[in-house]
């Protein structure tokens, strides 16, 4: 692809969104609270911009709840004052209304539907690897992305990572023996739903291969590794797109080559936060590539010369993006590849987004059209300045 703006322009078909689009974290509680006609949720309150940093958020993780628990106690520093002191029930049906915004009645059902999916593969599905289940850090992660994370430093971050264009990060994560080992699992998986004739579900509207991790056991291993290592990170490097309050994930395996997917299109993930990484195998192709951030607003339009970058991948290697960063995947045209993707999410953000118009701190249209608003400010002030001045000696 040519790598003048122009040119792009024509070559890229407009970017989908590559999901659900239903909520951030539904699936993740245990069941459905009820509704209270007498909840003291108030239409004219909002959440707050920023959170109350001071402030010791409830656990919600004994209710039963539409939604997963840890999003209530994220959501609860945001918070209007005057819901602070109130009870933890007043404040969780507070909270669940803004939430339901988002989900409307049919959109519960098909929650609780793939709840009983979920819950009949993992009651009958035996692990090959079980020791993947867990978060086991030493085992898992290069020494030097886990000594990173200890540190917990944007110094120690960067020592490990390399930004190859704006916002894209590369760095060595997962240790061989655990890509293989996830690899294992996956295909044990596979051959379990073809020899039962399981009819599984797909990770997004996009990809006909792959598998979904979560819901096959292995949600709690990738909350863990969204809590412990993306959100640190993500903390330092995407604040303005909630990185500090990812709460929530979808974590799946895409597969390309022969008889699998063979590229995917240009589009825009169901993510605040994107961790891609390669497993393997043996392949050529399949090149990401990049072109620029976008908001809703100007997700079709075009990039600028400094917004293209294609990327290749590595085995073991993480790349780390904003969801709203436009990208797709080049042919994979031999081989086998498997990559791991890791869609974090944050509802805080979600909710924060409603109330806001500009997105000019990560948007690059927006930042463009920004910039350029203030140059002709400034070129209008000037002409004035020069009028009158002009009209002084005169």
């Amino acid at each position: 692809m040519s790598t003048d703006g122009s040119a792009d322009r024509r070559e890229d078909p407009p970017p989908q969104n590559n999901g659900s689009g239903a909520i951030a974290g539904i699936g993740g509680g245990n069941g459905v609270v009820p509704g209270d006609s007498s909840r003291p949720f108030v239409p004219s309150q909002r959440l707050r911009l920023n959170p109350n940093k001071d402030h010791k958020p409830d656990s919600y993780d004994d209710l039963q709840l539409d939604f997963n628990p840890a999003i209530f106690s994220a959501l609860e520093r945001y918070l209007p004052p005057s819901m602070l002191s109130v009870s933890r029930e007043a404040k969780m049906q507070f909270m669940r209304e803004i939430l339901l915004r988002y989900l409307p009645q049919g959109e519960r059902t098909r929650a609780q539907r793939h709840r009983e999916y979920r819950q009949k593969i993992i009651s009958n599905y035996q692990p090959l690897h079980r020791e993947l289940y867990a978060m086991h850090p030493a085992t898992f992660f290069d020494p030097q992305f886990l000594k990173a994370i200890n540190d917990n430093t944007e110094e120690s971050f960067r020592s490990i990572m390399s930004e190859p264009s704006p916002g894209v990060y590369t760095f060595e994560m997962f240790q061989p023996h655990f890509c293989e080992l996830l690899l294992y699992e996956v295909e044990n998986f596979e051959n379990w739903v073809n020899e039962v004739k399981f009819r599984i579900m797909r990770p997004n509207t996009m990809n006909k291969f792959g598998a979904v991790l979560d819901d096959f056991g292995l949600e709690t291993m990738l909350d863990k590794l969204m809590e412990g290592f993306i959100r640190p990170i993500s903390k330092v490097f995407f604040p303005e797109v909630g990185g500090s309050t990812l709460d929530s994930h979808h974590g799946f395996v895409v597969e390309y080559g022969i008889d699998r997917d063979v590229d995917l299109g240009f589009h825009v993930d169901d993510s605040e936060v994107t961790l891609n990484v390669c497993l393997g195998k043996e392949f050529s192709g399949g090149e990401l590539f990049f072109r620029g951030t976008r908001c809703d607003k100007h997700v079709n339009t075009g990039s600028q010369s400094e917004e293209i970058f294609d990327y290749s991948h590595v085995p073991g290697k993480a790349v780390l993006h904003r969801g709203r960063h436009r990208h797709g995947a080049r042919a994979t045209t031999s081989g086998h590849r498997i990559n791991l993707l890791l869609w974090c999410r944050s509802s805080v953000f979600r909710e924060m987004k409603k109330y806001q118009k500009d997105f000019s701190s990560w948007c690059g249209e927006c930042s463009r059209e920004k910039n350029e608003r203030q140059h002709m400010s400034i070129a209008a002030t000037k002409l004035e300045l020069l009028r009158r001045e002009g009209e002084s000696t005169t």
